[in-house]
């Protein structure tokens, strides 16, 4: 993995956040934007558009970006927008992240502004909703180069906002999200030297920011274990070559993999089944049995070695027992870690401090889910942060989940998210 390598004192961070804070007031700039930051939020939520068919929805945010006065590029990965401010002055150039698609599900709860958009995913039409912040997501992204390019002339250097399609999956047979940005381009000319995104979140307090260096959000790599057995009737089951019982005996062994072969103390991993299939008659035993499954690693030697130990688990068991199995991995797609380059988070912590409060600055812990994000991140450092957008009256347990029907933040998150990519724009800048 290829990494920039970042060179600072970091005892003077604090002194260059200070100063950069005094010249410019990013509350008030932030407070100014913030009617306009609701209503492309509420249009965002009210008209979405599923992966790689973001063209509405990405139609408006260049119409927009374009009244800036940017240089405004479309149909980027598809239908991506990439936008770059040019402060005329030398500097770095700072990368911010937008996710624009919305996923198959029906919204269930009484905003005025709820979705009522219809889609076709895999051949089937489907309801369409916002459910997991992503148009609070292009909203604050906008307000940011609002702000930023109204400011034009203190900044010193470049700044690219990338608005992504197709974060949560391209549809069955395409491709899409970060990893096409990425092969065509979309971190050079100019090149970036950092890149910074955010997501809200549905059970962290308004007012709130979470971040973590390393290893951040799970690397996925789902796979696909085809058994080929013989069938027999279920009564004579020594004529067969049983692909159920192989099956069952490769679920429980790859289990082994996770709890006896992996360092557990250092990061977690998860390798899980989701789907298997076979047969048909509770009397035949099949020639065949199907699985899926997931891997979730939170670092590079744990991804290898399950890389290493899953077709060696599932082979031996498999001649074992007479079978064949075919495995693939990784499937159809395979995320790297979401990883942060700890440098970075160092520097920006105090950025994150000053902008949300020291009080409301959390360390968070890893999680296995994970994020396309990590493609940028394996190109250039980047930051990728947690944003609060859970009322303040609303317990953890009761706020709705991401990527549920009753899924819900709150608009008095997204100030926040405006400030924070305002600021690691400018800090990274004074710094850099």
């Amino acid at each position: 993995m290829y990494r920039k390598l970042l060179s600072f004192a970091f005892s003077g961070l604090v002194s260059v956040s200070a100063a950069c804070a005094a010249q410019i007031n990013v509350d008030k700039l932030a407070n100014d934007v913030e009617p306009d930051v609701i209503k492309w939020r509420h249009h965002f939520h009210e008209f979405p558009e599923l992966s790689n068919r973001e063209f509405k929805t990405a139609e408006y945010v260049a119409n927009y970006l374009t009244s800036l006065g940017l240089d405004v590029q479309t149909g980027v990965a598809k239908t991506g927008v990439v936008a770059i401010l040019d402060s005329g002055n030398p500097g770095p150039v700072v990368a911010l992240r937008a996710d624009m698609d919305g996923l198959p599900v029906k919204e269930q709860n009484d905003l005025a502004y709820r979705s009522q958009q219809m889609g076709e995913y895999n051949g089937k039409e489907v309801p369409v909703m916002h459910a997991c912040g992503h148009d609070t997501h292009m909203a604050m992204l906008m307000g940011a180069a609002k702000i930023l390019t109204g400011i034009k002339g203190e900044l010193k250097g470049k700044v690219k906002f990338i608005f992504q399609p197709a974060e949560e999956g391209a549809p069955a047979g395409e491709k899409g999200g970060a990893e096409v940005m990425v092969a065509e381009g979309v971190l050079k000319n100019p090149d970036v030297d950092a890149i910074f995104g955010l997501h809200i979140n549905a059970n962290t307090d308004v007012g709130k920011v979470r971040y973590n260096a390393g290893g951040t959000m799970a690397a996925v790599d789902p796979f696909k274990i085809v058994i080929h057995g013989k069938q027999a009737h279920g009564a004579y089951p020594w004529k067969s070559v049983d692909p159920v019982v192989t099956a069952a005996q490769m679920i429980m062994s790859i289990q082994t993999i996770v709890s006896r072969e992996l360092k557990l103390i250092d990061d977690a991993a998860v390798v899980s089944i989701g789907s298997i299939h076979g047969g048909n008659r509770s009397n035949i035993i099949p020639n065949e049995v199907e699985m899926v499954g997931t891997i979730r690693t939170l670092n590079k030697a744990a991804r290898e070695h399950i890389y290493e130990s899953l077709p060696r688990k599932v082979n031996a068991i498999a001649e074992s027992m007479g079978a064949e199995a075919e495995l693939t991995l990784p499937l159809d797609y395979s995320y790297p870690i979401t990883y942060n380059d700890p440098a970075l988070t160092k520097a920006m912590l105090p950025t994150m401090q000053r902008t949300a409060g020291a009080e409301n600055t959390l360390l968070s812990k890893p999680v296995t889910g994970a994020e396309d994000f990590s493609f940028f991140q394996e190109q250039v450092p980047g930051l990728y942060v947690w944003v609060g957008g859970k009322p303040l009256d609303v317990s953890e347990e009761a706020s709705p989940a991401h990527h549920t029907p009753e899924f819900y933040v709150d608009d008095e998150g997204m100030k926040l998210g405006v400030k924070l990519l305002t600021n690691f724009t400018l800090d990274y800048m004074a710094q850099h």
